[in-house]
């Protein structure tokens, strides 16, 4: 199978281009990026000289990319509304699309319009793309030839949370999410925020109380407890590079006994979702580098808590990684080829 990575000069393309290069079922043989055109990606990319060999930045036209028959299936790792550009010609080409950007994730254009200050991109794609994680998710999706991977922050929320909302064992309402971020999820873009001197040593919230990925884990929340879910998300800068750390608080209905039951059936064959002991809390240093995804949850008798805490990294599970793993369901291939 032939992949192409379209838009490959940010942090989660070049981790595209990692993963596909050594991937046992895979031929990298096209990267893409408008302003690196031309160029070796071996230079841009020295860390994966060894994978890449003579492989060259190509042009990015939508169109030539659609008309291309060696090309099998492509990754958009591109900005919200760019994505669509891409997306369309691909898709009626008949390409098998999975998109990173945000332009598929949400069911509703009001909504995308309301978070993203924008009209949707490409109203009429929205019903074709159906929004995966692969340990959530049925079977149906496979039949899909565009699919929305979830946001970073999205992923950290969900894993622990959907279970329990299917399940009855959480309160929908009054949900509070604590999430921190590495550096990495701002992307590759020089700024002041995100320069050493500015992160180094130092932490703090940002994008409340209104955040993009709010309206993803709301419209998800939503659908698996049917019924309303309005929740604080708060998301935060922390001083490391890659990572997501999330601590929730929800009101209990069930027993703690009754989360980790909830968890261990939803999670049993999953390879990539590691239940931990309650009091054993997730930490990014040991989810860094690998598509795994650690949870975990106490319960606090004197407020009537749950205190649930997961780990991910976020350009793996959170983003590239969860992409490679939705291209081995779809096609077949072992869930963990070309992963750890």
């Amino acid at each position: 199978m032939n992949a192409a990575v379209i838009g490959a000069s940010g942090y989660s393309g070049e981790e595209l281009v990692r993963l596909l290069a050594r991937h046992p079922n895979v031929t990298l043989a096209a990267v893409t990026s408008r302003s690196l055109a031309g160029k070796p990606v071996a230079d841009v990319m020295p860390g994966l000289r060894h994978l890449v060999g003579d492989l060259e930045f190509s042009n990015s036209d939508p169109a030539e990319l659609a008309a291309r028959d060696d090309l099998d299936v492509f990754f958009l790792a591109l900005p919200h509304g760019v994505a669509s550009e891409y997306a369309d010609p691909l898709f009626q080409a008949g390409k098998t699309i999975i998109d990173l950007s945000a332009d598929f994730r949400l069911g509703s254009t009001a909504a995308y319009e309301d978070y993203y200050g924008q009209p949707h991109p490409a109203p009429h794609l929205l019903q074709a793309a159906p929004y995966v994680i692969p340990e959530l998710a049925g079977e149906k999706w496979k039949r899909a030839s565009l699919i929305a991977c979830p946001g970073c922050y999205p992923t950290s929320v969900q894993l622990p949370l959907i279970p329990l909302l299917k399940a009855g064992i959480i309160k929908p309402s009054g949900i509070v999410i604590n999430s921190y971020s590495g550096v990495s999820g701002a992307g590759r873009k020089v700024a002041e925020d995100f320069i050493y001197c500015e992160r180094n040593e130092s932490m703090k919230g940002y994008g409340m109380p209104k955040h993009r990925h709010l309206s993803e884990i709301e419209e998800q929340l939503e659908k698996a407890a049917f019924t309303d879910c309005i929740v604080q998300f708060n998301p935060h800068l922390a001083p490391m590079s890659r990572g997501i750390s999330t601590t929730i608080v929800t009101k209990a209905i069930g027993s703690l006994q009754d989360v980790y039951s909830t968890w261990d059936a939803a999670y049993a064959d999953k390879p990539f979702v590691s239940v931990l002991p309650s009091g054993t809390y997730p930490d990014t240093k040991y989810v860094a580098g690998t598509n795994r995804a650690d949870i975990s949850a106490v319960y606090d008798p004197r407020t009537k808590n749950f205190v649930i805490t997961s780990a991910i990294d976020n350009l793996l599970k959170g983003a590239s990684g969860q992409a490679v793993q939705l291209l081995n369901l779809k096609f077949g291939f072992e869930e963990t080829a070309g992963l750890v």
